[in-house]
């Protein structure tokens, strides 16, 4: 009898099971690089010009920039806002706002949009190119989508089918293929002080966008070493994030310095409060969305050209935090916003699944894939936090660079900022560090005390 019922088990998992599904036709993918970018963008300007035509991106250099530095200056200092949005006129662009830009706009008088010209920045090393030509017709998800195949130092959807395919070319996002960067996360209370949540030396790195190999298992790791606040100094943590994540799950490790000891950590992941912001989000918060999709059905509803956060080379890497981290909200004379098309994807719960969150909607950059905004809703239905990712492209790479980002809690009126390296020396590439070094030996051994 045993033996039957597990034989039915299987024959009704394989019935419902969702097969590997390949992204786009070949005549689709001959869209690719003609009236599409390489990347899956639509090549043209929008209707108004206001959206300009793709050329290449921000290749050029510069004036100021030092090979090596971790600062990049601003190449667009000059520029003057084209358009303002505040509360009082914010009906007149209300089809250009996220939901949590409009909570904030609504709730904070001092908050606003200040709508800069429309550059198209970011770019690309060749090989990106290159390789997510190969990757359009051969990339496939399996695991009901939860897991990505066929595709290696590429976007693996150039022109995603659903929301899964749009979600895993945002996790796997380029960034370069290593890179290392000091930081300070902070949280901003209802009062407007600012605290220090935690600071220290971050390594990431994506060993699915090593060219010189032909295939990896994971596409993102990345080892924290928390020097501050002096209660948390010399803890580490390190998260292993695999392509197959459906099925073999984020690996995680923390160590804690009190006990000398490294304890794996299956809970740094989903809905866990993020200790890294004193719990100002979650763990799959982190970049506006990491980890595994299992929680979530992901449907694309579409593009849409919207005012989100873009070429912030003011708040990334020019900003004094006291001039940045203002009471209710940032800065508003320092952070950019433009007009860009994203991709619409919501998530909703799964039936039977548990998360703090019952929906979110993120809001994908065509250029780059990376998650520029994002809205989430508690179990009410009730708007709960807005997330902004801060876009400053890495021109000397090149690569977009979306890792400060921040999340505004709008039932408690608070707000974190991740990832601040204005004063810290900014994020400087590096090369990959050997495999031992993401090991649990290996961060016991990078405690400071």
């Amino acid at each position: 009898m045993r033996i039957i019922n597990t034989m039915i088990a299987a024959a009704l998992a394989a019935a419902v099971a969702t097969p590997a599904v390949a992204a786009i036709t070949a005549d689709e993918a001959k869209k690719l690089g003609t009236t599409l970018t390489a990347v899956g963008a639509e090549k043209g300007a929008n209707k108004e010009s206001t959206i300009p035509e793709y050329t290449g991106g921000q290749t050029t250099v510069p004036a100021g920039f030092k090979a090596g530095d971790g600062i990049r200056p601003n190449p667009f200092a000059g520029e003057k806002p084209r358009l303002t949005v505040d509360g009082k006129n914010m009906a007149q662009y209300a089809d250009k706002l996220t939901e949590g830009t409009k909570a904030l706009l609504q709730k904070y008088p001092s908050f606003r949009v200040d709508v800069y010209p429309t550059h198209r920045s970011v770019a690309f090393p060749k090989f990106v190119v290159d390789n997510t030509a190969k990757c359009a017709q051969a990339a496939k998800t399996s695991n009901e989508g939860r897991s990505m195949e066929g595709c290696h130092a590429g976007f693996p959807f150039p022109i995603p089918k659903t929301g899964y395919e749009a979600m895993w070319n945002h996790l796997v996002r380029y960034n370069g293929q290593a890179y290392e960067a000091k930081y300070r996360n902070l949280n901003v209370d209802a009062s407007g002080r600012t605290t220090l949540a935690t600071e220290g030396s971050n390594v990431q790195e994506f060993p699915f966008w090593d060219a010189s190999k032909t295939s990896a298992e994971t596409y993102w790791r990345i080892k924290n070493i928390y020097s501050g606040p002096a209660r948390r100094a010399g803890e580490g943590l390190l998260i292993i994030d695999p392509l197959d994540i459906g099925t073999k799950d984020r690996r995680a490790w923390t160590y804690l310095p009190g006990q000398r000891r490294v304890k794996v950590a299956p809970d740094l992941s989903h809905d866990t409060p993020n200790p890294g912001t004193a719990g100002g989000n979650t763990f799959d918060d982190i970049f506006l969305f990491t980890g595994s999709m299992e929680r979530f059905d992901f449907k694309l509803i579409g593009k849409k050209e919207m005012f989100v956060p873009y070429n912030d080379y003011a708040a990334v890497y020019q900003a004094k935090q006291d001039e940045l981290l203002k009471p209710n909200h940032l800065n508003p004379d320092l952070v950019r916003w433009e007009l860009h098309r994203v991709w619409v994807v919501e998530a909703t719960l799964r039936e039977g699944k548990r998360h703090v969150y019952s929906k979110r909607v993120f809001y994908l950059d065509e250029d780059s894939w990376a998650a520029l905004a994002s809205d989430q809703y508690d179990a009410r239905g009730q708007l709960y936090r807005a997330g902004f990712a801060y876009m400053a492209p890495s021109y000397d790479l090149p690569a977009p660079y979306t890792d400060m980002f921040g999340h505004y809690d709008l039932v408690a009126g608070i707000y974190s900022l991740t990832g601040f390296i204005a004063e810290t020396g900014g994020m400087r590439p590096m090369k990959p560090l050997p495999d031992r070094e993401w090991t649990a030996d290996s961060l016991a051994g990078s405690g400071i005390r």
